[in-house]
């Protein structure tokens, strides 16, 4: 257990961001799950517009610094590899 008053509080603030990175990690998971489903619909013109707002919604967090920059390049890249590959298929 921490027993200076700095350590106490820098667990305090740990506790606290760890919560806000979590939440914000959820928000691109579930952005992720949303694409990839409408993406195995099938359904180009949707898989594009959600791709979009998943894009948009990693970027944001990647900006707050929840997510590296390099893993957020990596996942949109992934995703519009996906969208690449649904739109050459058909």
């Amino acid at each position: 257990m921490a027993h200076s008053l700095s350590a106490k509080k820098r667990i305090r603030q740990n506790v606290t961001a760890r919560a806000r990175n979590r939440a914000r990690k959820k928000i691109v998971k579930d952005a992720v799950r949303d694409f990839v489903q409408v993406a195995a619909s099938g359904e180009k013109a949707k898989a594009a517009e959600t791709l979009k707002s998943t894009v948009k919604k990693i970027d944001q967090v990647a900006a707050k610094g929840a997510l590296h920059k390099n893993t957020a390049a990596r996942r949109k890249s992934r995703l519009q590899k996906k969208l690449n590959a649904l739109t050459a298929k058909a």
